[in-house]
């Protein structure tokens, strides 16, 4: 594999997520971004980053905006996701996206079979970095026993009935917690339900809950078929959340009318910038002969990028997908079709030049 010359960058959706990225890509690559969103591009004068219109509804406005860049990085709802990689695929352009729906993911792993350039989806947190780390906690193992990924966008004090701010999509939330999960479940892949498989666990001394929910582990169960017996992915929450979410769900059947659920969930629940990101996983399994377990745990914060106050989702969800980028820069990914987050190793990401943002998921911070 060789190293790509790439010169600049295209950025689809300039909400919070997407502006973080493109800050990530001028302040750490110093690479000029276009940042494309539908509603109109406000003045400014950032050096390295450009503001344009664009409605990737029409394939003609899509297509060529696309095809004047390096590569795509897509920070649109999910539901776009299909449309955005297909004319990626066409045109050539390396693709990756924050994707958390299954179905995408689908439909973009039948258009990488063709396609004439990387296409990555699934680059964020979870999935995403997620997947990296378990892959590497996997490989530990003479023989994997159990392989238990969990990861919560929190806020500080959510003192609300759901104990519950928003701190990114609200159609994400709902998209994980309406749909079906995957799971691997005495070595057999299956699907099981979204808010089921209720835990509560304790981290760093403070109390947590955690469920199903759609999406976190990306294509790591076909990876992994066949070589673990146990593996689930489950969302990290207060205590009491799963329990009113469940309430709206399924005893007001708010579920079978999702769009009235965004409505009263926009309407009633504060979005918040005061969070944090909490990631826990665990493997056991035989190892040397002896049965042994292996965990990592990490906390991340807000911080400032390019004088602008970043949260931790936004920093941690940039971080994962613009590491992902440098790394088809670099010429350490495949330079044409579809690739999984468990392709990449942990020690390769976190030496990207965003992967400081994870530290302390590394061997050598547990050595330490």
């Amino acid at each position: 594999m060789m190293a790509s010359r790439i010169e600049n960058v295209l950025v689809l959706g300039a909400g919070k997520i997407g502006g973080t990225i493109a800050d990530m890509l001028a302040h750490y690559h110093e690479l000029p971004v276009t940042l494309a969103d539908l509603a109109a591009a406000p003045p400014g004068d950032d050096r390295l980053v450009r503001r344009v219109q664009c409605d990737v509804m029409d394939d003609v406005a899509l297509a060529a905006v696309i095809g004047g860049h390096g590569a795509v990085l897509n920070a649109l709802p999910f539901y776009l996701a299909e449309r955005v990689a297909t004319q990626a695929g066409r045109l050539g352009v390396p693709y990756f996206d924050l994707t958390e729906d299954v179905a995408a993911t689908t439909a973009i792993q039948r258009i990488a079979a063709t396609a004439g350039a990387t296409l990555m989806p699934q680059c964020g947190l979870a999935p995403g970095v997620i997947g990296m780390l378990g892959h590497d906690l996997a490989r530990g193992f003479d023989e994997l026993h159990d392989l238990r990924l969990r990861v919560g966008a929190l806020t500080r004090s959510a003192n609300n009935g759901l104990r519950y701010h928003f701190t990114w999509s609200i159609d994400g939330v709902i998209n994980e917690y309406c749909n079906p999960c995957v799971a691997i479940v005495d070595g057999k892949l299956m699907s099981v339900q979204p808010m089921e498989g209720y835990e509560t666990l304790t981290l760093d001394g403070e109390p947590l809950e955690a469920f199903n929910t759609s999406g976190g582990l990306g294509t790591l169960c076909d990876t992994l078929q066949g070589k673990v017996r146990n593996l689930d992915y489950k969302t990290l929450r207060y205590p009491g959340h799963r329990d009113a979410m469940n309430f709206l769900l399924h005893d007001l059947r708010l579920i079978e009318r999702r769009d009235i659920l965004r409505d009263v969930l926009e309407y009633a629940v504060p979005h918040s910038r005061d969070d944090l990101v909490i990631i826990h996983a665990s493997a056991s399994g035989m190892r040397g002969g002896r049965y042994e377990q292996d965990s990592r745990t990490l906390r991340c914060h807000g911080a400032n990028l390019r004088g602008k106050r970043r949260t931790a989702i936004e920093l941690t969800t940039a971080a994962g997908i613009v590491g992902a980028f440098e790394l088809l820069k670099e010429g350490m990914l495949p330079g044409r079709g579809f690739v999984s987050q468990e392709q990449v190793p942990l020690e390769d990401f976190l030496g990207t030049r965003t992967g400081h943002y994870y530290a302390g998921l590394g061997v050598e911070a547990i050595a330490a």
